[in-house]
């Protein structure tokens, strides 16, 4: 018998980032998103379609994203990526090769011998000069200066040389040397390729003693090193990547993700155009054009309209009064408003906006996996008020203010057995480590090994043990599922609804193993006699709402205030957000019904460029510090363009547009050209003043 329902909510968004550059922010964002967590996702997806397991799964893709990844440009830029990514295994493939180790390995022992000769030589003639020197110095006179020589021992002599074979000549000329003896053996490089110290340390002491006598040599051959196997591991992972993006979603992933909702397996839920934070915005033209556009890039790209949207950082403002600049009040309306009037009529919220209560999960600071990590290691947690507790639960969906939008909150027992970096499935010791790169690769060889063990002194990944983690956590996480709904449902006499919510690049990108986790709960869940699994506006349809409810202005950032938003540092954008918004219902007013294409072309760009500076993604990364320079200059790129068409229109004689401001349009839409049916006119000013 169904207890209740449950459906994954994955939320796909990256910043807008097209010709924005590559590593370490720009492009490569999106290259790195579609490589680990897009197409790993569509292949899990696909291949339990294949095996016509009956799943289901809500999926947000943001109108900016979806825009991008239908660009032309990025998707050849991708296919370069991999290339990259395939070139690079294969150099670590012979790098870490039994060869090659053995090669090095003899390099460095001739690199030793040839050190301790001269560093002998050097001695001699340096004890020699210093006895000269001392004969030749009466007993009164002071004894000449000692130089000192600093000695490099094994991480230190690494740090300081270009490569294994010159950090043993430096240690070796160090040793024989002494302290007091006068020395040239200067670093021979800042920088080391090396990217494995306690390895590199192994071999430069294993080197310096066979130099010395005190090792015997041994010639057999160096076996293969576990970075070898591993290498080939991700040139054959990223191979499948790329053949799977070529053929088996032909260079579509927007398409693929099409097919899926076409044929009834997944529902795609909207966002804001370019996920701007919405309850900070001043005016109500931006919130209805984010939407507007939003809604017609999806029809666009999906052939039909969207049923449910995720709002920008679960961010909800409701209705209040305001005060114009004469001091009459007026009605802002709630979020809600804006949805019904593009035909949206759900959304989805954190788990303290339905409860009440102190904020909990993500939005209490309880997590460091992915993004939001750094947000908890450079702030204190803000104090904020504690909202009233309600007899609501994230079981059952509501009415916001009335019954035309439906609101579902986020199951938080669920969602932290994912999230939290106490008990989350993520921080398993056996997965692969996100944050330890190979120096030379890029390519990511460690294993998590323990909750408190440092970045270098990691063991080494090994994918043969995934299959048998994963499986073991999703049983658990099917046993958790099953017996939430059957505990509700035995108190309330009524099915409850488990919505799961999650960043998408969350799986695969910052949780290597988390697609093929997500696979198995899709599939065994897909079976269960206890748990019925569906897209989140299916069941709304299936079980409508029975109350009405109040939301309170609220996020899921950083205590459920907008705290991550609007803060010290980040507060100087929104005054120039701000007056973008007024400046833009001002030349709506003024040439919205223009039809001079020229005048078109050129309001269409102001609108990218508005949408664009509105993006959540600047104020995120200046308070996470992950990418503040970044993310300033992004902030002040799209300002500046946006005002530098703007004082062009302004300044135009009749309709006419002068020619550097054409010219301007062109050359900015060559870099931002996301959403090319947008109509400026859904700017207009919608403020509900009194007549």
């Amino acid at each position: 018998m169904k207890k209740g329902g449950f459906t994954f909510v994955l939320h796909s968004h990256l910043p807008y980032c097209r010709q924005a550059g590559r590593w370490p922010h720009g492009e490569e964002w999106i290259h790195e998103a579609a490589a680990e967590t897009y197409i790993p996702l569509l292949n899990a997806l696909y291949d339990l379609r294949e095996e016509k397991v009956p799943f289901k799964l809500t999926i947000g893709i943001t109108p900016i994203l979806t825009e991008q990844l239908a660009d032309a440009l990025i998707i050849h830029n991708f296919v370069e990526y991999l290339d990259e990514r395939i070139a690079a295994a294969n150099k670590d493939i012979a790098r870490f090769s039994s060869e090659e180790m053995t090669r090095a390995r003899d390099q460095a022992r001739l690199a030793a011998k040839q050190a301790l000769t001269e560093a002998e030589e050097r001695a001699s003639t340096a004890a020699a000069t210093k006895a000269m020197a001392a004969a030749e110095t009466p007993a009164r006179e002071a004894q000449p200066p000692t130089v000192t020589v600093s000695i490099l021992k094994g991480k230190q002599a690494l740090e300081a040389a270009s490569d294994i074979k010159q950090a043993v000549a430096q240690e070796l000329a160090a040793q024989r040397m002494g302290e007091s003896l006068d020395s040239d053996s200067a670093p021979l490089a800042e920088q080391i390729e090396m990217v494995d110290i306690p390895a590199a340390v192994t071999a430069l002491d294993q080197a310096t003693a066979e130099a010395t006598g005190e090792l015997a040599e041994d010639n057999t051959p160096v076996p293969a090193e576990q970075r070898h196997y591993l290498a080939i591991f991700y040139r054959d992972w990223y191979t499948d990547i790329k053949e799977s993006f070529n053929h088996r979603f032909q260079r579509n992933i927007v398409g693929a993700f099409k097919t899926l909702q076409d044929e009834g397996l997944i529902e795609i839920i909207t966002c804001a155009a370019t996920h701007g934070y919405l309850p900070l915005v001043e005016r109500d033209s931006t919130i209805f054009g984010q939407l507007a556009t939003a809604v017609s890039s999806y029809e666009n790209h999906y052939g039909r309209k969207p049923r449910a949207i995720w709002l920008p950082e679960c961010a909800y403002r409701p209705a209040y009064y305001a005060t114009d600049e004469q001091g009459n009040q007026y009605l802002k309306p709630g979020i809600e408003d804006f949805l019904a009037e593009q035909g949206i009529s759900l959304f989805f919220s954190e788990t303290h906006t339905i409860e009440g209560g102190v904020p909990v999960g993500k939005a209490a600071g309880e997590v460091v996996i992915g993004p939001y990590s750094y947000v908890n290691r450079r702030y204190v947690i803000p104090a904020s008020e504690e909202l009233p507790k309600t007899n609501n639960t994230t079981f059952q969906p509501y009415w916001v203010t009335r019954p035309e939008v439906a609101i579902i909150g986020r199951n938080n027992r669920t969602g932290m057995q994912v999230w939290s970096s106490e008990y989350g499935y993520p921080g398993d010791k056996d997965y692969r480590e996100f944050h330890s790169k190979d120096s030379g690769s890029g390519l990511q060889y460690w294993r998590i090994t323990g909750p408190k063990v440092d970045l270098g002194q990691k063991e080494f990944y090994h994918p043969e043990w995934i299959p048998y983690r994963t499986k073991e956590q999703s049983d658990h996480f099917i046993g958790l599922v099953e017996n939430q709904l059957t505990e509700y449902y035995d108190q309330n006499g009524k099915a409850g609804l488990i919505s799961c919510n999650y960043d998408t690049e969350l799986f695969g990108h910052w949780w290597f193993e988390g697609v093929a986790w997500l696979k198995e709960v899709l599939r065994q869940l897909a079976n269960s006699p206890t748990v019925e699994i569906t897209t989140a506006s299916d069941w709304i349809e299936k079980n409508p709402p029975e109350v009405v409810m109040a939301v309170p202005e609220s996020s899921w950032g950083q205590q459920g205030t907008h705290f991550v938003w609007l803060n010290d540092e980040n507060e100087w954008i929104w005054p120039p957000i701000h007056a973008a918004e007024r400046r833009m219902e001002q030349l709506v007013a003024r040439f919205g019904d223009n039809q001079n294409g020229e005048v078109r072309f050129v309001m269409q760009q102001v609108a990218r460029e508005l949408l664009l500076l509105e993006s959540s993604d600047w104020p995120f990364l200046i308070t996470t510090g992950q990418a503040k320079d970044y993310a300033v200059l992004r902030f002040e790129q799209h300002t500046e363009r946006f005002n530098t068409l703007a004082e062009g229109l302004e300044a135009g004689q009749g309709s006419g547009v002068p020619a550097e401001t054409l010219e301007a349009a062109h050359r900015f839409n060559d870099l931002d050209n996301p959403f090319p049916q947008i109509d400026p006119k859904v700017f207009a000013n919608r403020e509900q003043t009194p007549k």
